[in-house]
């Protein structure tokens, strides 16, 4: 029934397939010949997917490891029904990476349709082995044991149903969300088989029948018994189903195991819940489930959290050296650490840790050399992302074929074949390495000072080993002492005392680093072996040599002292200069300032007239105080007339607005309250009534308790405030206003921190080390939304953020930073994104790796910064073409300076200096005229 029921299956596939190619009951013909549009448009599409498959198979020919392209390839072929093309794409993506299981179930699928025959079934059969290796899958196990039902008919298709039944239990049986379905698929086999075998109605069965039945019987009690003691969800349903089903009452050892597994399936629940209710990776979830596992000790169970962890991240590296490593420790069971260890490479290849682990697992477990030196052709071949990750796979080969060496010969293949490894490795890091990353990753030749070892210790090979040294130090090594000391060592314990004065004479001549220490250990070397000539030429080399680099240090040490003298004196110079500078100022503003008062005790005939010629000013108080009431800040004639009233026009009425500002008194910040007031700034400074504005934006947030704008001395809006709250929790919820558009401006939001206590704070949102799943783009157009970069990056990969990079004005800069899910994602789209054209734009695309801050060097207290550049004074006039002034010098007038706000805080104006200028003569407005007259 089973084999005729997949034969039919496949012969209805193979209709199915045949249908499009003009069956007349695919309907084809009976369409109206009108819908001609309709055919030109599937055949358009038709060669649009056979173009792109052409291009998906070049890429792939290019780059092999692409995996989304393998995805795409798949894809199209299968839905274009190449099969043939189809199966080929899946295999050459099944040898390079594990497949998931949706994968997996679909190619599974389209095997099973079209297999009918029997070899084709051990076909099918040879995939499901294959697949079930990749990741432990309870959907999978299922399948393939569902499957198997299928060729019971043929023989001992009964024992191999339940082989593989019980493969699977043992793999994913203990899965607590998903064994159950297991569990009782099993049980409905034997239950299928148990009918089967029951006697014909009235009719008495014989002895064997009996005993078949009584076997069968005893198979479900055991599969409802073995169930039952693991702790499962839906526990309760099984136990009342076994209750239901049974004859005899359950034994109480089984109710006893039924109870305890209950009890670990209440301690299961709290991290099966945080799982099922956390997002996606869960690396968090698992990780505490795992310890929780571990506590436990039940290697089965730990084994499958791992499993399920890395099923949903098979792309973290780090989990995976977890899971290796609990295995090579604890279970030590060969198949299963090295199936896990080629699972865990070919998941994530560019890391080389993985790859070292499993060359000393094959070692371990005694795989066979050519094996292991294929592996290691695989890692060379992996595209690692630093230069010292190659040195480190080639010390970790060396070691292996050093450790497989029998030292005792003289000579043998193994030997041979380490020194040309040696050799191979030198080399590779010279070129190949070296011409991928400017670089070898070697720069102390680690791989040649082990060779150099190996030839002098367990060789005996000290001629060999010298030429290794030498060239080392020709590698631009011969100015450290330490290399130097290595070699001295190795000399010491290998050659003999005349190389070891040799090595000692020459790195007294070349250290630059540490030369008194090289000297040092030649004079030991001369006072314990050498004769009175050697010791006679020892000092004399010495003595020369410390005399030559104290020379040097202290024509270096003059020539520094003298830049700092320099730099000194010149600071020096800027500090009077700026001091002078500021006194001066300060001697002009009161000279001014005292000019501009009226003296009523010497006013005369001109102060008579000028009051008679000005009608327009008015008197103010008693006779005997009388002041004039006049605007100090509106420009003057040259006699100080006043010119004519402007209109009350629109940058007036701004005017009146800013001068009313002007009036209000500044309110000091109180610092106790920071932590429920943020700081806004970057606002836009022609925002009319900013507290209403902000108001309205930060309610959200929570009740505001004040906004307080900053103005400036003119009443102007310096486009920062400060916005306090009643709750600090609104305060924290606040800050995710960062960023927000206002006015066309981003506004920033951040916490409220005095600079004077904590000067070196700074909010910076991002993160400015190696970021391995983020990219950098540059080069975009500024016309480049969000939207139309997310569109060109989503088909490398999940995006999981976009970050357009803009200027304080929300102006974009043509930069971007796009985030992945993972570091594969990521390195795809670097290789297929960089030099590619945007709007006729080229970008350039490479991981986020921001270089390093520069921390500016805090100046000395009391001291200016060098490039400080004084403000220039302009006339009344403000600044003129020509920058000159036309009102008299002796009449400009200037408004007392006002100690301008700083972050909502009045600064307190520095302290006058010690040395005060003589104060001029107060002059009155009739000596002004008099002076005047005289010019």
């Amino acid at each position: 029934m089973a084999a005729a029921g997949a034969e039919a299956a496949a012969v209805a596939a193979e209709e199915e397939k045949r249908l499009p190619e003009g069956d007349p009951e695919s309907g084809g013909d009976s369409e109206d010949e009108g819908d001609s549009d309709s055919s030109g448009d599937g055949e358009d599409e038709e060669k649009e997917n056979e173009a792109e498959i052409q291009r998906l198979e070049e890429q792939l020919s290019i780059n092999a490891f692409d995996y989304n392209c393998h995805l795409d390839l798949i894809k199209l072929l299968r839905q274009e029904g190449e099969l043939v093309k189809l199966r080929r794409a899946r295999q050459k993506m099944s040898e390079l990476f594990p497949l998931t299981e949706e994968i997996w179930l679909d190619w599974l699928k389209d095997e099973i349709k079209m297999a009918s025959e029997s070899s084709e079934r051990e076909k099918v059969y040879e995939l499901f082995e294959r697949a079930v290796k990749d990741y432990i899958c309870p959907e999978i196990w299922l399948e393939y044991a569902q499957y198997s039902i299928g060729g019971i008919g043929q023989e001992g298709g009964i024992e191999k149903v339940r082989s593989i039944f019980e493969r699977a239990l043992t793999a994913v049986g203990l899965h607590v969300t998903k064994g159950t379905a297991l569990w009782e698929a099993y049980r409905e086999f034997e239950n299928a088989i148990l009918e089967t075998a029951q006697p014909a109605p009235g009719s008495v069965p014989s002895s064997e029948q009996q005993q078949m039945l009584c076997s069968q019987l005893e198979k479900i009690h055991m599969l409802f018994r073995r169930q039952l003691g693991i702790p499962l969800l839906d526990m309760e349903a099984s136990y009342a189903e076994y209750e239901e089903w049974s004859e005899d009452p359950i034994p109480e050892t089984i109710i006893k195991n039924y109870k305890k597994a209950l009890q670990q399936l209440e301690k299961c629940k709290p991290y099966e819940e945080a799982l099922l209710g956390a997002e996606t990776p869960k690396l968090a979830e698992y990780q505490a489930y795992i310890d929780f596992e571990m506590k436990a000790g039940d290697p089965a169970r730990i084994q499958l959290i791992y499993e399920r962890a890395l099923a949903e991240n098979c792309l973290v590296p780090d989990l995976w050296a977890r899971y290796n490593q609990y295995l090579d420790r604890q279970l030590k069971v060969k198949e299963l650490v090295l199936s896990a260890h080629d699972r865990a490479v070919r998941n994530c290849p560019w890391t080389v840790g993985l790859w070292i682990r499993y060359l000393l697992a094959m070692e371990r477990h005694r795989v066979d050399h050519s094996i292991i030196s294929e592996m290691f052709e695989k890692a060379l071949n992996a595209g690692f992302i630093q230069a010292t990750d190659y040195v480190e796979i080639w010390q970790a080969y060396l070691d292996y074929l050093r450790r497989r060496v029998d030292f005792t010969q003289d000579s043998s293949k193994e030997l041979e074949e380490l020194r040309s490894a040696f050799a191979r490795a030198v080399e590779y890091l010279k070129q190949e390495v070296e011409e991928r990353f400017s670089e070898s990753g070697d720069p102390s030749c680690t791989i040649m000072q082990n060779w150099a070892r190996v030839e002098a210790r367990l060789c005996n090979n000290m001629q060999k080993a010298r030429e290794l040294w030498d060239n080392i130090m020709t590698k631009g090594n011969a100015k450290y002492a330490n290399m130097w000391l290595e070699y001295y060592n190795l000399e010491r314990a290998h050659g003999d005392t005349q190389h070891c004065r040799k090595a000692l004479h020459r790195a007294v001549q070349c250290t630059s680093d540490y030369p008194e220490h090289v000297c040092e250990v030649l004079l030991t070397l001369e006072r314990i072996e050498g004769t009175l000539e050697d010791w006679d030429a020892a000092v004399q080399k010495t003595e020369n040599r410390l005399a030559r680099v104290n020379e040097q240090r202290a024509k270096a040490a003059e020539k520094e002292a003298a830049l700092a003298k320099q730099e000194e004196e010149k600071a020096e110079q800027r500090k009077q200069a700026r001091a002078e500078k500021k006194a001066s100022k300060k001697a002009k503003k009161t000279r001014i300032g005292d000019k501009r008062k009226a003296d009523d005790d010497d006013e005369g005939e001109w102060g008579q007239e000028e009051e008679a010629e000005q009608p327009s000013k008015r008197h103010k108080g008693d006779g005997d105080g009388e002041l004039l009431e006049e605007d100090m800040e509106v420009e003057t004639g040259l006699f100080g007339r006043s010119g004519p009233e402007k209109p009350d026009g629109p940058a007036n009425q701004k005017e009146k607005a800013s001068t009313s500002r002007k009036d209000i008194p500044k309110v000091l910040h109180d610092s106790s309250k920071d932590n429920v007031t943020v700081f806004v700034s970057n606002l836009s400074y022609n925002m009319a009534d900013p507290e209403v504005k902000l108001k309205d934006l930060f309610e959200s947030c929570g009740e505001v308790a004040e906004i307080r704008p900053v103005f400036s001395n003119k009443g102007t809006f310096r486009g920062y405030c400060y916005v306090e709250f009643k709750e600090e929790k609104s305060a924290l919820q606040a800050l995710g206003l960062d960023r927000k558009v206002v006015e066309g401006r981003p506004m920033f939001v951040s916490p409220c921190v005095d600079k004077n206590k904590n000067p070196d704070f700074k909010v910076f949102r991002y993160s400015t080390t190696l970021e391995k799943h983020k990219l950098f783009i540059s080069g975009l157009p500024f016309s480049c939304t969000k939207e139309e970069l997310e569109d060109v990056c989503k088909a490398h990969g999940n995006v999981k953020d976009i970050r357009l990079v803009t200027n304080r004005a929300g102006k974009p800069k043509g930069l971007a930073y796009v985030e992945y899910e993972n570091e594969a994602q990521a390195s795809q789209a670097v290789l297929k994104m960089d030099g590619l054209t945007v709007k006729e734009h080229v970008i350039k695309v490479a991981i986020s790796n921001p270089p390093l801050r520069k921390v500016p060097d805090k100046p000395e207290a009391g001291r200016a910064s060098q490039f400080a550049v004084p403000r220039q004074v302009y006339g009344a006039r403000g600044k003129g073409r020509t920058q000159l002034s036309m009102m008299p010098r002796a009449l400009q007038r200037q408004s007392n300076p006002v100690a301008k706000a700083e972050n909502g805080m009045v600064q307190n104006s520095p302290a006058t200096s010690s040395e005060h200028p003589e104060e001029p003569k107060k002059m009155s407005n009739a000596d002004f005229a008099k002076m005047l007259l005289k010019k």
